[in-house]
């Protein structure tokens, strides 16, 4: 099968040609994988994926936002390249990103931004180690309520789905790819490079990284009681799963000083259909509060 990413603009291309560096880091007794663009020893920005997902979503991300940066995207625990946990939580998965900007280079108190789950993620680590970072961005999260990754890893415990189905090919994993939730608007060429770098070779065939027996078995606290100790940003996507209802108790619970920027045309995976504005949008945010 021809993959997508052959029809992919020129842009993109140069994106993925961009030399990257991959590295691990021990935290707390996994190892966690990380991957990063630009010059080592500077500021930078840290990228945290969603449920399900791994540090490629951002591999046409990342490079755009190093100019001048050192750019690190990690694989929280239980996701892409990184060990799987007996336990899962927010206060692991902060320290795995604050371990990653480390060792992947950063100097200073790094920038993060998170999607979704990694979203959440990342206001933890806001409330937790806000003292230890330069802002925080939040791209289409619920932040206090369950993401829809959650719910569906939730779902298929409950149904006691087993463990991942096994592909005899990588085209036709491919094949099975589905978002959560679902989104009609990606671009293929992106979408392609995702699903083919979320399948590990198996016995027998391909299957999924994420660990699927034990990610979500376990609740995790309410985020009524954190509050962001550092700059915060929230990038609402006008199509994704955040409504207005939503967004306004968002909007409150965050107060005053937090920028609250809608991206137009955006599911609720916007760096799969609009990944140059969510690039343009992390731009403006780190050039101001850089500046």
């Amino acid at each position: 099968m021809m993959s997508d990413n052959e029809t992919a603009p020129g842009w993109f291309v140069d994106a993925l040609a961009t030399p990257v560096d991959k590295g691990t880091v021990e935290v707390q007794g996994a190892t966690i994988a990380y991957r990063a663009w630009g010059d080592t020893g500077k500021p930078g920005v840290v990228l945290v994926h969603g449920g399900m997902a791994h540090s490629g979503w951002w591999d046409h991300i990342g490079p755009q936002l190093a100019q001048g940066r050192r750019v690190v995207a990690l694989d929280l625990s239980g996701h892409g390249d990184s060990m799987h946990r007996e336990h899962y939580s927010l206060e692991a998965w902060s320290a795995e990103v604050l371990a990653a900007a480390a060792a992947g280079g950063i100097t200073g108190r790094p920038v993060l931004l998170g999607h979704s789950m990694g979203g959440i993620v990342s206001f933890a680590t806001a409330h937790l180690h806000g003292d230890r970072l330069g802002g925080a961005i939040v791209l289409d999260s619920p932040i206090r309520d369950l993401t829809p990754e959650e719910l569906e890893m939730r779902a298929k415990i409950a149904a006691n789905a087993g463990p991942p189905k096994v592909y005899p090919s990588v085209d036709a994993a491919v094949a099975r790819f589905r978002l959560v939730p679902p989104q009609d608007t990606a671009e293929p060429y992106v979408l392609d490079r995702i699903a083919r770098g979320s399948l590990k070779q198996v016995e027998g065939g391909w299957s999924w990284k994420f660990d699927n027996l034990r990610m979500g078995r376990e609740g995790r606290g309410s985020l009524e009681s954190m509050t962001p100790r550092c700059r915060l940003a929230y990038f609402r996507s006008e199509h994704g799963i955040v409504d207005d209802t939503l967004a306004a108790r968002i909007r409150r619970h965050l107060g005053p000083d937090a920028l609250m920027v809608e991206l137009p045309a955006a599911g609720h995976h916007p760096m799969i259909d609009q990944p140059l504005a969510v690039v343009t949008a992390a731009r403006t945010v780190l050039a101001t509060w850089e500046g």
